[in-house]
């Protein structure tokens, strides 16, 4: 069972949420919070897999929530976060990808795709569409790919082939089951390449793998 809390100021939009959430079967709302410092509380106490952060809350916004929340991750790891917002792609959105959200989803996303969204986060992949990625790159790097340095060139190399691979497909947007399909293998490898690879680069998650790997010619 994927256990989710759903934060933000707005009691309906809430109800709204809670009622697609606990009609799949497989997700429960675990929690809900109206503002930053609540939301902080209920996590903490309830040990969701994944959040719904509203970005405009009293008290602290979701991108503070959500930097908090990965600082004060315990032994299994921060969850998820999706940053809800109402405008696509603005300031608050980016500001959460750096602060380690998982991605993002507009208000008014249908209630299939907010579902999709939670299962795909939940299994350890984003929630940009393709065309959202390369915006997002074109954002925080840039059109143009420079050459490695020093220090990240060692790190590539420290990386397989087939490494390689998955984290080239990864910046294309892909997530895991359309790259195991792409190099026909299980989706069980493919996420064990992640990991490895995340954690060989010294990086926090897949998005910042994107970037990264844009940053560094690899696409």
């Amino acid at each position: 069972m994927i256990r989710v809390v759903i934060a933000d100021d707005q009691a309906l939009v809430r109800t709204g949420f809670r009622m697609i959430l606990d009609e799949t079967g497989d997700i429960a709302v675990a929690g809900e919070a109206a503002d930053g410092l609540a939301v902080l509380e209920v996590t903490g106490r309830v040990r969701p897999d994944v959040v719904l952060m509203d970005v405009r809350m009293p008290g602290i916004d979701g991108i503070e929530a959500t930097r908090r929340l990965r600082a004060a991750a315990g032994p299994d790891g921060p969850p998820h976060v999706i940053i809800l917002t109402t405008f696509d792609l603005d300031e608050y959105v980016y500001a959460g990808l750096r602060a380690g959200a998982a991605g993002f989803l507009l208000k008014d996303t249908l209630a299939t795709d907010l579902v999709a969204a939670v299962r795909s986060v939940a299994q350890g992949n984003n929630v940009a569409a393709p065309t959202v990625t390369r915006r997002l790159i074109r954002h925080f790097v840039g059109t143009a790919p420079r050459p490695p340095g020093t220090a990240a060139l060692a790190a590539l190399t420290a990386l397989t082939a087939r490494e390689r691979d998955v984290l080239a497909l990864i910046a294309q947007g892909m997530s895991n089951q359309e790259i195991a399909d792409r190099l026909v293998v299980t989706e069980g490898t493919v996420k064990t390449h992640v990991s490895r690879i995340l954690g060989k680069l010294g990086l926090r998650d897949r998005i910042h793998a994107v970037i990264y790997a844009h940053q560094n010619g690899i696409a």
